[in-house]
């Protein structure tokens, strides 16, 4: 089993119930979560040593976010007590032809305010074999962004692979700032991964006319894309998310990968997920996935196909967390996808 780090803000998460709008709420629903936090507790549950670098506040909540990732074998030696509060973001979670939507309370959040020196880098990334961040933690903070390159460099210095999922957030930051910012870590990934609109606002890339919003998908596009991608960046690897969103809860769900060094393309099989449970998470569950069936060594086209049985899996779970099995993503990917009970 491999040592993966990662690297990023775990936030209170308080979703309405019952699909109920927020005005219609009496109460919330707790969980933890945030994109990074997430990665690392699918990877522990595969059986890979999970570490998740964070900062949180020297305080009870801060203590209960500890504790959630501990539950599933997360190590958090290397989460720093410092800061103010924990990030929180309400979720109102959407049906049918009504989208979901995030409200992000996480001003000043411990992880803002965290700097290079509330961490040992060297001891984080001592005998570890991968790292990964994603778009969302530069975007908190210009201070949050300095400490993902710190973290960068530590880690190369060390001759960790490094992943990172683009994930942008147009409610943390502009597509300029994004791409002035994420064009220059670039500089450090192996693993490039993100969706359509990822590539777009955050590196400039748009893949023909692909519109997810009617299901269109020209993987020709992506073609092109991750080619001029690989050209820019020289990835390893270059990996899209595919969803057509029919409606908030009927998605098709498949991915594509390029071989930097081949240039091999490859589409992989796709799942029609309806009812959606939870979609939240599901790019981190796929992000995991992809960090999973490489560190088994899988080739490139098995563990894409990993990750996309997870990500379709993790659809049908509350919560943030994608909390299935290898048995369980082994049984989809190998096709079985019929539900039936388990006796």
């Amino acid at each position: 089993m491999a040592k993966i780090v990662t690297m990023g803000e775990i936030m209170l998460r308080l979703s309405t119930p019952n699909n109920e709008k927020f005005i219609q709420a009496d109460e919330f629903d707790v969980n933890y979560g945030g994109g990074e936090a997430n990665v690392a507790v699918s990877l522990a549950n595969y059986g890979h040593e999970a570490e998740f670098v964070s900062a949180v506040p020297k305080n009870p909540i801060g203590e209960c976010a500890v504790a959630a990732l501990r539950k599933y074998n997360v190590g958090t030696k290397h989460i720093a007590k410092t800061g103010e509060r924990l990030g929180i973001y309400f979720l109102e979670t959407g049906s049918a032809m009504r989208a979901s939507t995030v409200v992000y309370d996480r001003a000043h959040s411990s992880i803002s305010t965290a700097t290079a020196a509330d961490f040992n880098f060297d001891e984080i990334f001592e005998g570890a074999d991968w790292f990964h961040f994603t778009g969302i933690t530069p975007a908190v903070s210009d201070s949050a962004a300095e400490l993902t390159e710190a973290a960068l460099k530590a880690a190369k210095a060390h001759g960790v692979t490094v992943s990172v999922d683009l994930n942008f957030r147009k409610k943390l930051w502009s597509s300029e700032k994004a791409q002035k910012v994420m064009t220059n870590l670039m500089q450090y990934v192996d693993v490039c991964i993100g969706n359509e609109e990822d590539a777009e606002k955050v590196l400039g890339f748009k893949p023909g006319n692909t519109d997810v919003t009617s299901g269109e998908l020209e993987l020709q596009g992506y073609v092109d894309i991750f080619n001029q991608m690989v050209d820019k960046f020289n990835f390893k690897y270059v990996i899209s998310s595919l969803r057509e969103s029919h409606s908030a809860s009927d998605n098709g769900w498949s991915a594509c990968i390029m071989d930097g060094t081949t240039r091999e393309f490859y589409h992989s099989r796709k799942y029609h997920i309806t009812p959606i449970v939870d979609r939240v998470g599901g790019g981190d569950s796929f992000a995991a996935g992809v960090i999973c069936g490489m560190a088994d060594k899988k080739d490139f086209k098995a563990a894409l196909e990993y990750a996309v049985a997870a990500s379709a899996l993790k659809h049908t779970i509350p919560g943030d967390f994608n909390l299935v099995s290898r048995e369980d993503v082994d049984s989809l990917a190998g096709g079985d996808g019929s539900g039936r009970v388990q006796r």
